[in-house]
């Protein structure tokens, strides 16, 4: 299938390393408002066609699947802009900047029969299920509690800081530790809390949030733009704990018994970068004549999206466009 990129930054560059490295997809094309950067672009990165515009793009017959990287405060719109184009998108994560958005996205999605899928890699890869299946294995007995930490030292990125970018460290790395919580407890919560510092800019530079669910179960979640943290996700019973290593990029799962001595190690399998889990799962489902893909329904991004709401809601973080 023949994908095409809509923004050309970092993020852009993995996928388009990712689909020169797949064997059901090419780089076709790569589209920017600045021309000289798509070309720069498609150059360095091996991409068949530059765009100077993202509507010359969309207008090209050839593009089957669109993924958009742009900032989160532009998901809403790109992803419109692609579905009146009559092309699916599957739209890194944060999917919108709030609830309302993506209500909106998905349903014309829907409407118009088109797929619209979010880019949040760590649900489609296959250490997703195994860490599921060793959690219900009952090796560690009837999980009581979850953590989850995850840090980059990336408060002076620009985009990072900016309230008109729906920046701050909850959308762009605290939905990955939201997203943890949300695979392996569920969402039938009780209650959640949240505390933040926040930049000059206002938004959060550090967040925790406490989630108490309605079957007993806690979770702790800690995110920040300000250091770089352990990156680890851990599960736990009566009988011991799961630890994951790196949450946004599960590495390694380690079972330990009530003793604090490892029972088991499971190593992630070999993967091109971790993206085409996400791809695989679009096209799939892009031939099923599906509008959503099973391992990140709708439903789901809804979900996460009105608990980034609430828990912004708590910080007293609203952006300008809002």
């Amino acid at each position: 299938m023949k994908v095409g990129i809509l923004g050309a930054g970092n993020i852009a560059v993995q996928m388009a390393k990712t689909l020169n490295l797949m064997t059901e997809t090419e780089a076709y094309a790569v589209a920017s408002r600045d021309p000289a950067k798509a070309q720069a672009f498609a150059r360095a990165n091996h991409v068949a066609k530059a765009y100077g515009s993202y509507e010359a793009m969309l207008e090209d017959a050839e593009v089957g699947l669109i993924y958009v990287a742009t900032p989160h405060s532009h998901h809403y719109e790109h992803i419109k802009l692609c579905l009146d184009y009559g092309k699916p998108v599957l739209c890194e994560k944060a999917f919108t900047a709030n609830a309302d958005q993506a209500r909106e996205v998905l349903a014309l999605g829907k409407e118009k029969g088109l797929l619209v899928a979010e880019a949040i890699w760590t649900r489609y890869m296959p250490m997703r299920w195994k860490i599921k299946e060793i959690m219900d294995s009952g090796v560690i007995g009837q999980p009581a509690c979850l953590s989850a930490s995850l840090g980059y030292y990336i408060e002076k990125v620009p985009r990072i800081s900016d309230p008109a970018l729906a920046g701050g460290a909850l959308l762009d790395v605290g939905v990955y530790t939201l997203n943890f919580a949300s695979m392996f407890f569920g969402n039938s919560i009780a209650g959640m809390v949240s505390n933040c510092v926040k930049t000059d800019t206002g938004v959060d530079a550090s967040s925790g949030v406490v989630i108490a669910y309605k079957d007993g179960k806690m979770a702790t979640l800690y995110s920040t733009t300000r250091a770089v943290s352990e990156r680890r996700g851990i599960i736990c019973g009566p009988k011991g704990q799961i630890e994951v290593a790196n949450i946004n990029n599960f590495e390694k799962i380690t079972v330990y018994g009530a003793d604090y001595q490892p029972i088991a190690v499971y190593d992630r399998p070999e993967q091109y970068t971790g993206y085409e889990y996400e791809v695989q799962a679009a096209i799939n489902a892009i031939r099923e004549g599906k509008t959503e893909c099973e391992d990140m329904p709708h439903s789901e991004i809804i979900e996460i999206m009105e608990q980034m709401d609430a828990l912004r809601a708590q910080m007293s973080i609203k952006y300008p466009f809002e």
